[in-house]
């Protein structure tokens, strides 16, 4: 609790951002989905802001942090839960990892949702580089021209694209009402962090958040 009132979870209420995307597929599924993620802050917004009922509904790849794992994740788990809506949230560069899995779920039909979550860049690695690496930002820019939406239309699936809350919002809706994959790429900015956090090699008592960082500044 002492954790909780000292670094209680926020984001800014105006632009699409993650946080709001997780909080806004708890409010649709009304708490009752099968959330599944790959690896990065996309990761850490879903165990932070979807409350989670009941266990194993959180499917994610832990320890060994595996880029690629929550597509196929996702499709396993909604062949063994037919009736649960099963969402798998991605970072863009975790779905390129195994994005072609989209035609297996085709294939089967399924009713998963996969959302990117789409910074264009590395997001938790470009993080610890503004943060301990002096923006040294190497190798983390996937600013290119890949169009996950036409990419999902071309193996079969649904795609729709968000840039502000209420377009994202409308898809989710419409993504409920399908029978078949359907895919939202949300485009959010490059420097959205994850707080609060723990430097490398540090204590989780010396974890700190934006005010902190803000106070370091001044």
């Amino acid at each position: 609790m002492e954790y909780k009132e000292k670094y209680p979870l926020k984001y800014p209420q105006s632009g699409l951002s993650g946080p709001y995307i997780i909080e806004e597929i708890y409010k649709q599924t009304k708490g009752d989905a099968i959330m599944v993620t790959e690896v990065g802050q996309h990761q850490m917004w879903a165990a932070q802001f979807y409350k989670y009922k009941q266990p194993r509904t959180l499917i994610s790849s832990g320890g060994l942090g595996t880029m690629g794992y929550g597509l196929g994740a996702a499709i396993g788990a909604q062949m063994a839960m037919p009736d649960k809506q099963v969402v798998n949230i991605a970072g863009d560069g975790c779905f390129r990892m195994n994005m072609n899995e989209i035609a297996t779920a085709v294939r089967q039909k399924l009713p998963l949702i996969q959302v990117v979550i789409n910074n264009h860049v590395l997001g938790m690695v470009r993080q610890w580089q503004t943060l301990f690496y002096e923006q040294h930002y190497s190798a983390t820019v996937l600013n290119d021209s890949v169009d996950f939406v036409k990419l999902a239309e071309a193996m079969g699936a649904t795609g729709y694209r968000a840039t502000s809350q209420e377009e994202f919002a409308a898809a989710f809706a419409k993504a409920m009402e399908s029978d078949m994959p359907v895919l939202i790429d949300c485009i959010i900015d490059s420097d959205d962090k994850v707080w609060p956090m723990v430097a490398p090699g540090n204590a989780i008592s010396e974890a700190f958040d934006e005010d902190d960082m803000a106070c370091v500044a001044k």
